[in-house]
């Protein structure tokens, strides 16, 4: 009997088992695949992602700092609305690497990771949850206390329980250019239904392309509309399901849900890795396995600390599908230096962002 099964090795999975095994719980991680592969997330994050990375692997998963946006209503040689800071605003890193750091970490802590290892059930019982296993021995039983759901979008874990579903599901792809690029800033491009394109510069490992559609769209012609634009061919194209809106309940008896799977992400961006870890510390901080009723107080934690940046990102992605006059004037008004935090849409109404406005 196991104290807590989390099920997905990804930032919030992994977070989570590390959090917990320092905490002195038993925690064995089951990992569908290979960790970190196959990708399906950008690399483009916010400077507090590498806190969450021990300190010794920072350095090798950084591979860009960028320090301001470029957004545009069309393609590369429309107009550009520039928005900045003098300082370091976001940062590129290997994405795979930042998933087995993570998982490292959760390892070095004591919890137990298991990649090739497919869960195929999950049974809440009265007083345990039994996980059944497909691996390379062939099915087993585990059993545990508690199951940490971390199995991304399409959670099984989430399915099997009959936890509601996140409110919409976009459909991402991502693609890569290998010549090098040292650029400071990516190009935003506000004319994809819904959502946007992008180019994000990487340094020596290469530019990445990518953009996100609403069911019913082509986002693979879409893509190419893109790359084409840019006069780019690019490599390693993958893709992956983007959940936005976190369901009203992302708790059952002894199962509870973190990271894509509780659709804990920004509407404006479909980025989660920040808000995904930082739920996981609410649940390592919050839950006790050995009370289930305390998956409440994880509920109430994370919603806390979260909802309100996820209710003001869900109002920010609207302006992606204002009238075109309205986003143009809109873009022009706001464009310049910034004072925001990019996984903080309150940031907009603070004083740092107040101060660039009114100092222009």
């Amino acid at each position: 009997m196991r104290d807590v099964i989390v099920v997905g090795a990804g930032p919030a999975g992994s977070r989570y088992a590390r959090r917990a095994a320092e905490d002195g719980l038993d925690v064995l991680v089951f990992e569908q695949g290979t960790i970190g592969e196959p990708l399906a997330c950008s690399g483009h994050v916010s400077t507090d992602v590498l806190k969450y990375v021990p300190e010794a692997d920072r350095d090798d998963l950084l591979q860009n700092e960028i320090r301001g946006a470029r957004f545009h209503l069309g393609g590369p040689d429309s107009r550009a609305y520039p928005f900045y800071k003098d300082d370091v605003i976001s940062q590129v890193i290997d994405r795979v690497g930042l998933d087995r750091a993570l998982a490292d970490a959760a390892s070095d802590a004591g919890a137990t990771v298991q990649d090739g290892h497919t869960v195929t059930d999950v049974e809440e019982c009265d007083d345990h949850v039994a996980v059944t296993v497909k691996g390379g021995d062939g099915t087993e039983t585990h059993r545990a206390q508690l199951v940490a759901g971390c199995d991304g979008p399409q959670s099984r874990v989430r399915d099997t329980v009959g936890l509601p579903e996140p409110d919409e599901l976009l459909h991402g792809v991502l693609g890569f250019d290998p010549d090098p690029d040292d650029g400071d800033f990516v190009d935003v491009h506000l004319n994809v239904p819904r959502f946007f394109a992008w180019r994000i510069p990487r340094g020596a490992a290469g530019v990445e392309y990518g953009l996100a559609t609403p069911p019913g769209e082509s986002v693979g012609d879409r893509f190419d509309v893109l790359t084409d634009a840019y006069g780019v061919e690019t490599e390693r194209r993958c893709s992956g399901l983007i959940p936005i809106g976190p369901p009203d309940s992302i708790t059952s008896d002894r199962v509870f849900l973190i990271g894509d799977a509780a659709a804990q992400t920004k509407p404006f961006t479909g980025g989660g890795i920040r808000y995904g870890m930082t739920a996981a510390d609410h649940a390592a901080e919050t839950i006790d396995p050995d009370r289930p009723a305390t998956l409440a107080d994880y509920e109430d934690a994370w919603r806390a600390d979260l909802g309100r940046e996820i209710r003001l990102g869900a109002w920010v992605r609207r302006g992606y599908s204002v009238p075109e006059p309205i986003q143009r004037a809109g873009l022009r008004l706001f464009s310049g230096k910034i004072g925001v935090h990019m996984d903080e849409p309150s940031s907009l109404f603070s004083r740092e962002q107040l101060r660039a406005l009114f100092a222009r």
